[in-house]
């Protein structure tokens, strides 16, 4: 591609090396990073989140990191239009938006026609009645039967998402599927790249990461937040990390097994975003184990 950059978006599992090359590419570039890591935009959530150091991000402004307090709920809706503020405000300045993060919902929201309808709280109170009465797979498939279009695209174990889609087949009398955006060209030209590893060696670094934040103190982290409201928060408390730590604190304090069971709640979170990101087929893959991956990249941009 030969004209100018507009707009990158930095996607792929966690432990993959998007932040280094996010920032390496901002640098390049003459941009700047907007976080699109749903857990990252917490205040205090920084050993556990891996949010980049100031070391780190090398002079690179980055924006949406520390926003929320943990007692609040985290909002695709909000974060859209908060991120899509920031990245005007970015190529208004001639800045290079580059949008970073494995929070895959959070970056179709961003760069698609992601809709969001208003809710009912009596309706989602019931339906999350439901769901604790009857199970997730009875939801599940009441959601196949309704809208199996949505059904597709939605974990048969992700109770939340299950639960907001038949909530908004019941107010608005249309399928979810309604509100899903159309594959096309991603928003502000925007070009998707993504960072991936051979499964064994991801495997291998999220347990070493993991390791490295046990060490690096997200115990104390934890206790720290629980002063602030943290097991108040309907999001945070339920971060890969925060939440094993919490169960711990409950129970025997002990910490080895919460960093055992954080790595493989870690793994299958990886699995899960390779999935999501692999249908898009705007995303050009790269290896994050390439020695020479940010040139590669910006040859693919035309730099």
């Amino acid at each position: 591609m030969n004209s100018p950059v507009v707009g990158v978006a930095v996607v792929g599992p966690t432990a993959t090396g998007k932040t280094a090359l996010a920032v390496d590419l901002a640098r390049e570039l003459g941009g700047e990073v907007v976080n699109a890591d749903a857990m990252q935009l917490y205040r205090g959530m920084d050993i556990g989140t891996a949010k980049a150091t100031e070391a780190e991000r090398r002079g690179v402004p980055h924006h949406l990191l520390d926003v929320l307090d943990v007692t609040e709920t985290a909002s695709v809706a909000v974060y859209q239009r908060d991120a899509r503020a920031e990245i005007e405000r970015l190529l208004a300045a001639g800045r290079v938006p580059v949008l970073a993060g494995g929070s895959g919902l959070y970056v179709q929201a961003v760069l698609d026609d992601l809709r969001f309808p208003g809710t009912d709280p009596a309706v989602r109170a019931r339906l999350d009645a439901e769901a604790e009465r009857l199970g997730t797979p009875a939801l599940y498939t009441r959601l196949g039967e309704r809208d199996p279009v949505a059904a597709a695209k939605i974990l048969p174990t992700n109770t939340r998402r299950i639960v907001r889609a038949l909530e908004v087949i019941e107010i608005t009398g249309e399928p979810f599927s309604a509100n899903l955006p159309e594959p096309g060209p991603a928003r502000y030209g925007t070009v998707l790249i993504g960072v991936d590893r051979e499964p064994a060696e991801l495997d291998e670094r999220v347990n070493e990461r993991v390791r490295r934040m046990f060490e690096g103190g997200l115990v104390d982290e934890v206790r720290e937040l629980e002063k602030r409201g943290l097991r108040e928060g309907k999001t945070a408390a339920r971060a890969l990390g925060y939440q094993q730590v919490l169960a711990e604190l409950d129970g025997d304090g002990d910490f080895e097994a919460a960093a055992a069971a954080t790595a493989q709640a870690t793994r299958r979170f990886v699995r899960k975003q390779r999935s999501w990101f692999r249908r898009d087929q705007r995303i050009h893959w790269f290896d994050g184990a390439d020695p020479g991956l940010a040139a590669r990249v910006l040859d693919t941009l035309g730099r």
